[in-house]
């Protein structure tokens, strides 16, 4: 198949010059070079910060061990995240909108495939078949270079489908996913953009619903919930469909409190104007979804979380990839608050989403890195770990917010005594499942602050066996 293009000279004019965002950063930060989608110098030197804050943390975590009041300091930090917990738990999340006034908005699909033979077909028969009007919507698959027979599959499946659109990417294009959506985002027409990942099973109202979000005008982005669809398989898909509902739930009481929307990728959908705004997706990360989340919030966006209907994904099957998948996003988790860590704390979110990043900052990458000399001290001075009081409380807020999560998400009516015996089974194995993430978040803060970045888009292989 030939391959796309336009000309040179046109090349991103649209996102010419790079957003405001990054206008009055620090003096420490290039100038943007027009006409690329490089952004500012602030990704250089994440070995030496990441170095700089596992020093901190250990040596706090340390000297907390020997003073005698240390102990107090502890309890005091868990009474904070005791509080804001209960307040997390206790706040009801406001309904979405189910109409929208007016002519619905113009949505550009998008999907950056490689090597993607196995699911492609049925990927492209059902974004084509959206409940959407036709001359409302497009779907663009980009094809980053496969070297399978996905090319030849998007030459037959463009014949079939007026309203798809197809990007062949060159050998030499790089940035990976983000390169890809960046490189075909000048040739859509779309006020909202939307992207969804190669094994998405996508419900044929979604854009429907997703749509009357939008006419708030703060809404910047809205990400919608992720499913396993094969969850029964074994231990490790049950493991995620339990991780996705929690996270799904804590995101909506998250934005019930003022706090933090975040993107997942697969199911999230982006306002034009502040997409542009934001200077499009980071080339210079591996999680362009995260990354992207705190740009929007930083540049006063919210992010909200529509938990119906969900994006249907296929879970990694083996404990191997899984732990390749997760380290890829802690990286890119702990890379984010690296990268913008003087504009976080300038407090330019505004107090409630930047207290609200802050704490989960401190339960997710702080407590992991703390807990190595945490348990080293414990041991010599043969006594229980310091940090035990806010470690349980973590443990207990993320049990509690599963159950929930897992009752919210299940459609489970009526509610019997089986009923709630299932939700408990299931919040027990998701919970034991979850605890790699202590080993994934210590390995990898103590790993980036040692070993030079990484920038490569790790592709997550798809079966297509799961498709509905």
């Amino acid at each position: 198949m030939p391959a796309n293009s336009w000309p040179e000279n046109d090349s991103y004019n649209e996102l010419d010059p790079l957003n405001s965002l990054f206008s009055d950063i620090s003096l420490e930060d290039t100038e943007v070079e027009a006409g690329s989608m490089s952004l500012p110098s602030r990704f250089q030197g994440r070995r030496r910060k990441a170095a700089l804050v596992l020093t901190m943390v250990w040596s706090g975590t340390i000297a907390l061990n020997l003073i005698s009041w240390g102990s107090f300091l502890v309890l005091g930090l868990t009474t904070i995240l005791g509080i804001h917990a209960l307040v997390l738990v206790f706040t009801r999340p406001k309904g979405a909108k189910e109409e929208i006034k007016g002519e619905l908005p113009y949505i550009s699909v998008l999907v950056a495939a490689k090597n993607e033979e196995a699911v492609i077909s049925n990927l492209v028969k059902n974004l084509c078949s959206l409940k959407y009007p036709q001359g409302r919507y497009e779907v663009w698959i980009i094809d980053d270079n496969s070297s399978d027979k996905t090319p030849y599959l998007l030459t037959q499946l463009k014949q079939k489908y007026q309203q798809l659109q197809v990007l062949r990417r060159s050998p030499q294009a790089t940035g990976g996913k983000s390169g890809a959506l960046n490189q075909v985002l000048p040739m859509t027409k779309g006020d909202i953009v939307a992207v969804f990942d190669a094994d998405a099973q996508v419900s044929p109202d979604m854009l429907l619903r997703v749509a009357p979000l939008f006419q708030k005008e703060t809404v910047g982005a809205v990400q919608v919930r992720k499913a396993i669809a094969n969850a029964k398989e074994n231990f490790w898909t049950k493991g995620q469909m339990a991780e996705m509902a929690f996270d799904t739930y804590m995101q909506q009481q998250r934005i019930a409190i003022g706090g933090l929307g975040e993107l997942r990728g697969n199911g999230q959908f982006v306002r034009r104007q502040a997409l542009l705004r934001c200077g499009g997706w980071n080339e210079e990360t591996i999680t362009d979804d995260l990354d992207l989340t705190i740009r929007l919030h930083l540049d006063d966006w919210d992010i909200e979380c529509l938990a119906y209907p969900a994006v249907q994904e296929e879970g990694v099957t083996t404990a191997i990839a899984l732990w390749h998948q997760r380290n890829r996003w802690a990286e890119g988790g702990y890379q984010r608050y690296l990268d913008y860590w003087n504009l976080i704390l300038g407090n330019r979110m505004g107090l409630r989403k930047t207290w609200d990043l802050l704490l989960f900052m401190l339960i997710q990458y702080i407590l992991p890195i703390a807990a190595i000399p945490d348990l080293l001290m414990a041991f010599v001075r043969h006594r229980p770990p310091l940090l035990t009081p806010v470690t349980s409380l973590s443990v207990t807020m993320s049990v509690v917010g599963m159950l929930a999560g897992l009752a919210r998400t299940g459609n489970y009516k009526p509610l019997r005594a089986s009923t709630y015996l299932i939700l408990l089974l299931q919040t027990l194995r998701g919970t034991l499942y979850m605890l790699h993430w202590i080993v994934v978040m210590s390995s990898t803060t103590a790993r980036m602050s040692v070993r030079p970045k990484r920038l490569k888009w790790v592709k997550t292989v798809h079966q297509g066996n799961h498709n509905h």
